[in-house]
């Protein structure tokens, strides 16, 4: 009940992030085409971008829950890293394809801009930005695809606000009268945002391969399984354990090695040292692939 509950939770934040994407996105392209911003039009194209990816993560989100069959006997929870490594490949596409545009603008001299729209909606979009991380980051809490929408919202905020910064500037600059200086304004802060953003593409593509090449899993979730491993072995008076573990999705596999000595162990023993095990990697609150073993041969085990 509580997997099918954390799932629903997962796909109303992904649509609460589209609809957002949605207004917010609409909202720069308008701008953008009325205000002749280049810098708008890159913003919305980016929050509509988020749009099409969010998507794809929702598709993913209920690939992921399909329960395991002939053909996927393991499941399809390898689209959610997939889905995650697609959204950072195409927000790095988007990034690259606008730094060049800005360059090529600074080179022809710059462009007008209306500075007025840019601030006030970069102070619009930095609070709707806030007020969505907030709501995503409450709703699904322990998603790896809300995560994912969450950092992009926050970089969205921390965007929105060099926009306003950058355009206040401007408008500094056309009260001094420096009017040329203005015109390189609009392609100046694309290049900031593209700053800005780059960390997040990269952050994605890595923590997606990372889990495709079967890594070990984030500190947070190897600690856990250390300590849960050491309770065990502190119960049952158990050597010095072998684990090997890693993150799917939301699957986490684990095994646990155990080296005894010979004539001290039976199966039903093996049984208590595997449920009690299991109860405590189970309170991690991933879907759970264990695997636990007592053997009196370390070769098995290696």
């Amino acid at each position: 009940m509580a997997e099918v509950d954390a799932r629903t939770l997962e796909r109303r934040a992904l649509i609460g992030s589209i609809v957002g994407a949605g207004v917010l996105g609409s909202l720069a392209l308008v701008g953008g085409i009325v205000a002749q911003s280049r810098v708008l039009l890159f913003d919305g194209a980016f929050v509509l971008l988020g749009i099409v990816l969010s998507a794809l993560s929702l598709s993913a989100s209920r690939a992921a829950a399909t329960a395991p069959d002939a053909r996927f006997p393991f499941g399809r929870q390898a689209i959610t890293p997939i889905a995650i490594a697609v959204q950072g490949a195409a927000l790095l596409g988007t990034l690259v394809y606008a730094a060049a545009d800005a360059v090529a603008v600074i080179v022809a001299g710059g462009s007008d801009v209306a500075a007025g729209a840019v601030v006030g909606y970069g102070v619009l979009s930095m609070l709707a930005s806030l007020a969505l991380v907030r709501w995503l980051a409450r709703t699904a809490p322990d998603s790896d695809l809300v995560a994912a929408e969450v950092a992009q919202w926050r970089a969205g905020a921390l965007l929105s606000l060099v926009y306003a910064v950058g355009a206040a500037v401007a408008l500094l600059l056309a009260a001094w009268s420096l009017d040329e200086a203005v015109r390189y304004a609009d392609p100046v802060l694309v290049l900031l945002a593209c700053v800005v953003l780059v960390r997040i593409p990269l952050r994605l593509l890595r923590a997606a391969g990372l889990e495709l090449m079967e890594a070990a899993p984030p500190a947070d979730v190897a600690a856990a399984i250390d300590r849960e491993v050491r309770k065990v072995r502190d119960e049952f008076d158990l050597p010095e354990a072998i684990v090997r573990a890693t993150k799917l999705g939301e699957r986490l596999y684990v095994e646990v090695d155990f080296v005894v000595a010979a004539g001290l162990w039976d199966v039903s023993g093996e049984d208590r040292v595997r449920r009690a095990l299991l109860r405590g990697l189970e309170t991690l609150g991933y879907e759970l692939w264990a695997t636990v073993e007592l053997t009196t041969d370390p070769e098995l085990a290696a």
